[in-house]
């Protein structure tokens, strides 16, 4: 969907023309999976799909809200006086959230505005449409109201939103990386502290692929919260004998020395895991400052292997896809990324493999499971942030 047909749907919608556009990313995750609850590192980027809001002010307190993505639902409005979670606004509740949070915050957000919101993030991908809609909505307020949040405190604001008026127990890994999120760069973050530091990847040659098996993760909040607590199992065991805060803490060394502290082999492999990918992070940016993407990719693969076998998130359709994947030319790597059990897989490829790499994988994916993946093309880019009108129109 172009520029012009944005602007005029917001006319069509509201009357007038918008005065300002914004746009925040989704996210992948490069490596890093099911470490942010145990303690350890992720190592996401924003990516150039995301979220786009056309707004205009208004004089009164009114905020009305319309989604070309949820036509269906129409214009939803409410006034800055009532901010209350409502089921019947459905995600329209997402930014509503925002204001909320953003005004208890001290911040002042003094008049309503007009907002068509147009989102490329594919539906139940796992890419991160929420959090890309909560920190749009946070810009969309600096813009609007000259806001000077620290944007360190407007991703955990995104993070409150989903945890406290949503309802959802997600970490800070997807509001970080896109309101953190700087084209061409990776971020290794310490989800236990959130320091973070900017990793160069030079892609010059090659491309991200996101791949989706198109299944949605029916599976991924129940056995999400199982591989949760069998963690959290594994560090009570281990702590009768470790001081350690979290499996963050461990080395792969020392989680093999003190091996015979856990009391069976489905909780070892998930300590495995947690402890192996934690470590692989730091290995990847060293390999990215080095400018070795070799060694990235290898990485890569690895976690999926991990992910698979210690882990048991995958599920035929992304091993399918990885596995695909990982027998093509000019593959430096593929993985499974988010939760796991159907969402996305993503590939590191060369910039003239990848229209033979769609057609083979497409064809390999299609004829073992039954229906198509689809493919997208992604490149790393900046986070949450105001585009300037001329420029788009």
């Amino acid at each position: 969907m172009n520029i012009e047909k944005l602007s005029a749907a917001f006319k069509q919608q509201f009357r007038e023309s918008p005065d300002r556009v914004f746009f925040s990313p989704g996210r992948i995750n490069l490596i890093g999976e099911h470490t942010d609850y145990n303690g350890g590192h992720v190592f996401p980027c924003a990516i150039t799909y995301g979220t786009y809001a056309y707004v205009r002010q208004r004089e009164d307190q009114l905020v009305r809200l319309y989604s070309l993505n949820f036509e269906d639902k129409g214009i939803i409005q409410f006034s800055l006086d009532e901010l209350e979670y409502d089921r019947a606004h459905d995600w329209a509740n997402y930014p509503k959230g925002m204001i909320k949070f953003v005004k208890e915050a001290g911040y002042s957000v003094s008049g309503g505005f007009d907002c068509l919101i147009y989102g490329n993030i594919p539906n139940g991908a796992g890419l991160s449409s929420s959090a890309s809609i909560e920190l749009l909505t946070g810009v969309v307020l600096e813009g609007l109201f000259g806001l000077e949040v620290p944007r360190v405190e407007l991703v955990k604001i995104g993070q409150r939103v989903e945890n406290e008026f949503i309802g959802v127990n997600s970490g800070i890994m997807d509001q970080f990386a896109i309101g953190m999120g700087k084209k061409d760069f990776g971020i290794l973050l310490d989800c236990s502290t959130l320091e973070y530091e900017y990793a160069p990847i030079h892609l010059e040659n090659h491309h991200i692929l996101i791949m989706n098996t198109n299944k949605r993760r029916e599976l991924a909040d129940s056995k999400y919260n199982e591989r949760r607590a069998e963690c959290e199992e594994a560090l009570k065991q281990l702590q009768t004998k470790l001081s350690i805060q979290s499996l963050g803490d461990l080395s792969e060394k020392e989680l093999e020395e003190n091996r015979a502290l856990l009391s069976n082999k489905t909780i070892y492999k998930r300590a495995k895991h947690a402890v192996s990918e934690n470590a692989r992070t730091i290995k990847a940016l060293k390999a990215l400052k080095a400018g070795d993407i070799d060694v990235f990719g290898k990485l890569m693969n690895q976690s999926h292997q991990s992910l698979k076998e210690d882990y048991e998130v995958t599920g035929k359709e992304l091993d399918t896809l990885v596995e695909a994947a990982w027998n093509q030319a000019g593959v430096l790597g593929a993985r499974m990324t988010g939760a796991g059990f159907g969402g996305c897989a993503i590939a590191i490829v060369e910039n003239e493999k990848v229209e033979a790499f769609i057609a083979n994988v497409g064809k390999a994916y299609k004829d073992a499971v039954g229906y198509e993946a689809d493919f997208y093309v992604a490149s790393i880019g900046n986070g949450a942030h105001e585009v300037k009108l001329e420029a788009v129109l």
